[in-house]
């Protein structure tokens, strides 16, 4: 396959036939399926199902979240002709990715969601895929975390965000994107000892157990040391990685509900997920991507990197 290959290949979200590889079509056309992979429902063979979860619901400022699956989706149509730079390997070859589509739910009937997202996720899981998720605002992550924890017991955390998200909330009927660590903890899915959080730079007076790597250590002591310091807190656990977009400065993506200066750049949380080469990866999911607040599409396209690095890592295992 080759770019000529654009002059007849379009739609590969419906057309393609192999789930592995490459695609060519134009980058400004066709269904903006996530790289351009199959949507599908049936999830036999499959080795990652990539899908979107569009809920927001009580952000603390800018909502808008709910469109950031479908902003992802086509900003990931820039990534499906190579394979992703600097891994030595193609996940699109060895592993069969589709794009598993949205989940459903009735947008004014808000209690149920997280039900939903658990019994979505675990389908994904019973079927033998790893989930990649895009979100949706960041209660997303405990019903998934939830789905994960049933089948493979508590499990280590990798998130990376500017707030910790272990507020108080011991009211099971609250769904909220600053609290889900805090319930996930506090419900034994999660174990904190063996779990991190990067990038933190917002105030927290009980950050439950969890390793706190504020973005100023990460600044300070540079890459390597922030991953050493990882893989010494999650050892050789499952892990789940969750990545808040808005963990990166808001120079690199304005298009989030809830910006802080002094985050990550790019190229650190780059470096970062891709330093995390080995871990035993069960899943993860890229949320808060606010489409509304960022003209340009940097946060997106974030989101969109996030995403492949996560397909990248789960594969690097298996090669």
């Amino acid at each position: 396959m080759a770019l000529e290959d654009a002059g007849k290949q379009v739609d590969q979200a419906f057309t393609r036939g192999d789930p592995r590889g490459p695609s060519f079509e134009n980058a400004f056309g066709g269904a903006t399926s996530f790289l351009r992979r199959r949507y599908s429902k049936d999830l036999s063979g499959v080795d990652v199902a990539v899908t979107g979860i569009p809920f927001d619901q009580a952000v603390t400022h800018r909502p808008g979240t709910r469109f950031g699956p479908r902003a992802i989706r086509e900003a990931s149509t820039l990534q499906p002709y190579d394979p992703p730079y600097g891994w030595g390997y193609d996940p699109l070859a060895l592993l069969s990715v589709i794009d598993h589509g949205d989940m459903a739910f009735d947008y004014a009937n808000v209690r149920e969601v997280p039900a939903r997202i658990e019994a979505h996720l675990g389908a994904i899981l019973d079927a033998g895929a790893a989930p990649v998720t895009l979100g949706g605002d960041h209660s997303i992550t405990l019903p998934i975390l939830r789905a994960v924890a049933a089948r493979r017991g508590p499990v280590a955390l990798i998130q990376f965000d500017a707030h910790s998200d272990t507020w108080v909330d011991d009211d099971p009927d609250r769904i909220d994107h600053g609290t889900f660590l805090y319930k996930a903890i506090r419900e034994g899915v999660v174990d904190a000892g063996a779990s991190v959080s990067i990038g933190i730079r917002t105030e927290n007076p009980d950050t439950l157990g969890v390793t706190i790597l504020d973005a100023a250590g990460v600044h300070r002591d540079g890459v390597e040391a922030t991953l050493g310091r990882i893989r010494a807190v999650v050892g050789s656990r499952p892990v789940y990685v969750t990545f808040d977009i808005d963990a990166l400065d808001p120079a690199f993506a304005p298009g989030t509900g809830t910006p802080v200066w002094g985050g990550l750049a790019s190229w650190q949380a780059a470096a970062l997920l891709r330093g995390l080469a080995g871990v035993d990866l069960i899943g993860g999911d890229v949320v808060e991507v606010s489409p509304p607040y960022d003209t340009t599409g940097a946060t997106a396209i974030a989101g969109a990197h996030v995403a492949t690095e996560l397909i990248a890592l789960y594969g690097w295992t298996r090669r």
